[in-house]
């Protein structure tokens, strides 16, 4: 191996301990928020006790009204029978709906996954990145990210697609050129050697309007 093979593998490596650590950086933000809506929840119960031997319906109304928007924010957006990626995925919506970007993810996947929950976290991370940031480009009410994971006979079929500002991508090789910094064009080469690993297969489609990355990765 040479010495700049040598060098883009640790420096591949360091993006990669850096990306996940910011993935559980998010996770753990989120359930510090659940833990302290919990936490709360004595006080809330109190407050609408109070509402009500008073008789002030109108007031527990609002009240309500307030819980169920605090509580939106912090509960599981979805849950596709995988907790690692309950957590990533959740993080990410989560974070895309604090840039008012509208996910809109459908995923089914078993407890048990032949990839390791690293190479999951390292794809997905990756695409819901990428996702976001094409998205924040646009005007609000186009920003749109479309998640879609399930069994597809032995192998994970995983697809995310978003709206882009209209401009086709310019493909150089086998990978789209990246509009971002060096850490983005990493984290593109990390999904495709993970892809690569495993013995799967990717995708990418760019056409006016929409970009879709689409992967399959062998379960048995």
């Amino acid at each position: 191996m040479g010495f700049f093979s040598k060098y883009m593998d640790k420096r591949i490596a360091a993006y990669q301990r850096e990306l996940i650590e910011t993935h559980y950086r998010e996770v753990d933000n989120m359930y510090r928020q659940i833990r302290g809506w919990r936490h709360d929840y004595r006080n809330h119960i109190q407050t609408m006790k109070a509402y009500a031997a008073a008789g002030d319906w109108d007031s527990i109304k609002r009240y309500l009204n307030l819980l169920d928007e605090d509580l939106t924010r912090v509960d599981t957006v979805i849950k596709t029978g995988n907790p690692m990626t309950d957590a990533i995925l959740n993080s990410k919506i989560s974070l895309a709906k604090a840039k008012h970007i509208q996910v809109v993810a459908d995923a089914h996947i078993p407890l048990k996954l032949k990839s390791s929950e690293i190479d999951l976290c390292c794809i997905i991370g990756n695409l819901f990145d990428n996702a976001i940031e094409a998205s924040e480009k646009l005007p609000e009410e186009k920003r749109l990210i479309r998640v879609y994971m399930d069994m597809k006979n032995t192998q994970l079929y995983i697809s995310f697609t978003n709206f882009t500002a209209g401009k086709k991508l310019k493909k150089e090789g086998n990978i789209f050129r990246s509009t971002k910094g060096e850490g983005h064009g990493f984290g593109l080469v990390r999904i495709d050697a993970i892809v690569e690993r495993l013995e799967g297969y990717i995708s990418r489609n760019s056409e006016d309007g929409a970009f879709t990355t689409e992967i399959l990765l062998p379960q048995v």
